[in-house]
């Protein structure tokens, strides 16, 4: 895998080897942070991590920091493998959790929440408790299996919906 975009564009990293996670494809990504445009300065929650990909775009991208929470040993090992090897150690945190647990231990808010949930279980309360961990005016990527819908509660607008064959990339933004 690769970074597509900002100053770490084109360095590669790698996936875990499992089935517990989905690495989200390049052009997803690119699409994705294309879309949200600058982030210069902003902080992020990426949960469901997987291989550290969507903190590591943002942070590239020009985010102040990034904070990838993960589950999964042999994820965490290779999120921790490529902070190190894109020398990223002041930049992206990794949290050795599950998002859920983390939630209930946790009560920081980001400019940019990014969701990409196991697409076998994407647990839409979770989805929704994580998403308040944006702040007012801040934006929620949610990426769904293209079959699946999500409602948020009332004060996220959903801005728009893209469509990439097996995901569908979900862009709300919290409004007061």
């Amino acid at each position: 895998m690769r970074i597509s975009g900002g100053q770490l564009r084109g360095r590669e990293f790698t996936a875990p080897n499992n089935k517990r996670t989905h690495p989200m494809g390049e052009r997803v990504r690119g699409g994705l942070f294309n879309t949200l445009g600058e982030l210069d300065g902003l902080t992020v929650l990426d949960a469901f991590a997987g291989s550290g990909a969507l903190s590591f775009e943002a942070v590239s991208r020009g985010a102040l920091k990034a904070t990838a929470i993960e589950s999964d040993h042999q994820a965490q090992h290779t999120i921790k493998d490529n902070i190190a090897s894109l020398g990223l150690s002041g930049q992206v945190q990794l949290i050795k959790a599950n998002a859920g647990a983390w939630f209930y231990t946790s009560d920081e808010i980001y400019d940019l929440v990014l969701l990409d949930p196991p697409y076998d279980n994407t647990q839409a309360n979770l989805l929704n408790d994580l998403a308040g961990r944006v702040k007012y005016g801040g934006i929620v990527v949610i990426s769904l299996p293209p079959q699946v819908s999500l409602a948020l509660a009332a004060n996220y607008h959903l801005i728009q919906i893209k469509n990439y064959g097996d995901a569908a990339v979900h862009f709300f933004k919290r409004e007061a």
